[in-house]
């Protein structure tokens, strides 16, 4: 059976490469008794592809049977899949055959496989390397012969580095990893698939056919379809029923299909864009910044200290030292004048051009207030940048109307 003819007898419809690859692997991989896992967004047509596997292969005499895992509970996954023994848990007053003995010689669909909690992961593990499982509440090894095609809308690689999903499941599922592809990267068959929805609904339901111009076949080909199929035909059917003008018109269509610009939709993100950090945001960078600057002042103090009071390089304290100076009132630093630091009062002399060594240091209470430092930063942002919101906020990593809040709470104006 060649890829047409498999399109004919499950009704897949497309031209798209990248679909007629995704059925040339099932074909291939139907015959042996390999794993298999699906991957691809939600609605694009995974189950499809795990009944072809299914149908193609010596086991298509044998049970079939389609398990959603993030529909059932994890308090009662295992036993769905492995069945229990009577008495095994409240309300257990029966003993009870699991999938993968109701399905013996057969095929198991595990749909959303990545949504397994860890400990049925590993008994999953033990059944794809053995052939062997444990009913919940019994002791007895059971044998069981069932080939497992697993599918999940979700990066199983993630959820393996996140800790989520056991990575020796991972690889041994993914024997032969097979890709759907999402609606949007065949656009070609988009308006193809339609006409198919509208013919099926209209014959259904006796309402006069549907027609589109051209506009709106443009409209439907460049929609991002984030619900895949499944979404295409769920407005196939409302056009089908509620739709007086037959002739569809973009106007007409902007009724049923969703803005792309709504909040429903998922969101363009301009990775250039800065966030509109929180106040507890804001308090982290403070100590952040108070860390990296004492860092650099503790390295300062020691040279003096080796050196005796005598000659020290200030050429490679310059950070610190712009610290301690970026908040002079007088032009280009000239005079003497007195720059605070949370443990440290500096009294700056005249500066020459070698950075002379400073007079005297004294040690200060340090003011461990948080709303303190807020402010502090805030207002030395603000002193920076001669009063210009726009440029403080950017400095300060936050967004101008987060600024513009904080100024208020804290009464800096």
């Amino acid at each position: 059976m060649d890829v047409q003819d498999i399109k004919n007898r499950f009704g897949i419809i497309g031209n798209s490469p990248l679909l007629n690859r995704a059925i040339d692997i099932a074909r291939q991989v139907a015959p042996t008794d390999i794993s298999v896992l699906i991957t691809g967004e939600s609605g694009s047509g995974k189950e499809v592809f795990s009944h072809i596997i299914h149908s193609l292969s010596s086991r298509k005499h044998g049970p079939f049977i389609a398990v959603n895992c993030g529909a059932i509970p994890e308090g009662t996954i295992d036993s769905e899949l492995f069945g229990h023994e009577k008495g095994s848990f409240t309300g257990a007053h029966e003993a009870r055959k699991g999938y993968f003995e109701v399905v013996d010689g057969g095929t198991i669909f595990l749909d959303e496989v990545a949504e397994l909690p860890v400990g049925t992961q590993a008994r999953l593990l033990r059944v794809l390397e053995t052939g062997e499982y444990i009913r919940v509440g019994s002791s007895k090894v059971q044998k069981t012969n069932v080939r497992v095609i697993a599918a999940t809308n979700k990066d199983v690689f993630d959820a393996v580095r996140d800790g989520k999903f056991r990575e020796d499941l991972y690889y041994r599922l993914n024997t032969v990893p097979l890709k759907i592809p999402a609606l949007r990267e065949r656009k070609d068959d988009i308006y193809l698939i339609f006409r198919k929805f509208i013919a099926d609904f209209t014959d259904k339901y006796r309402s006069p056919s549907v027609n589109l111009d051209n506009e709106a076949q443009q409209m439907l080909i460049n929609y991002s379809w984030p619900g895949n199929v499944r979404q295409l035909k769920n407005i196939a059917e409302q056009i089908a029923v509620l739709e007086k003008d037959r002739n569809l018109t973009p106007q007409s269509l902007l009724t049923y299909i969703p803005d792309e610009s709504g909040h429903n939709l998922p969101m363009r993100i301009d990775k250039n864009q800065k966030e509109d950090f929180s106040e507890r945001d804001i308090l982290y960078k403070v100590l952040f910044d108070m860390k990296k600057d004492m860092v650099e002042l503790k390295k300062l103090v020691a040279d003096i200290i080796r050196n005796g009071g005598g000659q020290v390089d200030y050429s490679s304290h310059q950070h610190a030292i712009s610290q301690l100076y970026r908040d002079i009132d007088a032009p280009n630093g000239l005079g003497n004048t007195v720059t605070e630091h949370p443990t440290l009062t500096i009294h700056q002399p005249q500066k020459d051009n070698n950075y002379r060594m400073m007079d005297e240091a004294e040690e200060v209470e340090e003011s461990l207030s948080l709303l303190d430092k807020e402010s502090d930063l805030i207002k030395k942002a603000l002193r920076k940048h001669k009063g210009k919101r726009k440029l403080a906020a950017q400095e300060l990593g936050i967004s101008e109307r987060t600024l513009y809040r904080k100024i208020k709470e804290l009464d800096l104006n």
